[in-house]
Order: C-alpha cells, then structure tokens, then sequence
C-alpha cells in the first residue's frame, strides 16, 4: 500500500470508513429491530451518530494517507476508474429503490423501507469502492 497513489489511498479509507461505521449502525439497528422498535427516531438518531463517526474516521484517515504520501490530484484515470465503478455498481441502489417501492405497496413498516433503502445504498457504496480498488490494482 505504501506504492499506491493518494487516491487509491482515499478509497482505502472510505471503503474501511463507511464499512465500519454503516456496519455498527446495521448491526445496532438489527438489535433495535429485533426488540420490535417500530418508530423511526432511535433509528435516525443512531445514523446521525454513525454518520458523524464515519466522517471523524474519513477526516483522519485522509490526513495519515495525505502525512504518507503526497496527493497528486486527480488524473484522467482516476476518473475513469471511479466512473466504471460506479456505472457497474448503481444497479444495486436501483434495486434497492425499486424494492423499497414495493415494499410500500405492501404496507411494510417505514423501519423496514428506511433500513432498506439504507441498505441498499450501502452495499451499492461498497462494491462501488471495492471495484475501484481492483480496478487500481489491475489497471483500468
């Protein structure tokens, strides 16, 4: 890793970042979810604090990725390969809105539409920067 260009770097951070932190809330929403909490406000409440811990670690683990090697700026590349990530992983988003969609139709609880669409948007973020991350390693 100590090769791999700041950008790359950035990515490495906002995949263990968001992993972490969208992680805990999922596996404290699953507890509130669990013990039947049907009302949204602990959910909320629990996200805005996953989110501002997921933003604590993205601050610092940028600053250690910037401390170690200096950021070049974005390059034609860098764009190419952020934009195949996320053309090949957007359709897990889409799927998670359609599904959230129909769910509604079915009168599901907002709990159950709310995480869902969290969810989805999630696993959309992470197979996005983990296709980023191959791609960086084996070239575009």
């Amino acid at each position: 890793m100590n090769n791999a260009s700041f950008e790359e770097k950035s990515v490495w951070v906002q995949l263990v970042a968001t992993g972490v932190g969208l992680g805990v809330y999922f596996f404290l929403a699953s507890k509130l979810i669990a013990i039947g909490v049907d009302e949204l406000a602990p959910y909320a409440v629990l996200f805005m604090v996953a989110t501002v811990f997921l933003v604590i670690m993205m601050i610092v683990g940028h600053v250690i990725a910037a401390i170690t090697g200096k950021p070049e700026g974005r390059d034609e590349r860098d764009r190419l390969i952020e934009w195949k990530a996320e053309a090949r992983s957007s359709w897990i988003l889409a799927v998670g809105a359609f599904g959230a969609i129909t769910a509604m139709l079915f009168k599901v609880s907002n709990v159950w539409i709310a995480n869902g669409l969290l969810l989805s948007l999630f696993v959309s973020t992470m197979v996005g920067y983990a296709l980023r991350l191959i791609s960086y390693r084996r070239g575009v």
